[in-house]
């Protein structure tokens, strides 16, 4: 018999900066918080950008 599917955790990404939250992603539970170089369209610049749920 097939184990059950975790499901998948959404969560949005947020500019350090300014604060706006300008991403969504889904990715799995329990995995480390992401911090990524993203594009922050009101600054008109690549910000480093955190996890942030709901």
């Amino acid at each position: 018999m097939a184990r059950p599917k975790k499901k998948r955790e959404i969560v949005h990404l947020t500019c350090s900066e300014t604060g706006e939250r300008n991403y969504t992603i889904k990715k799995k539970p329990g995995s480390p918080k992401l911090q990524l170089m993203k594009y922050c369209p009101r600054l008109r610049k690549h910000t480093m950008h955190t996890e942030k749920k709901k």
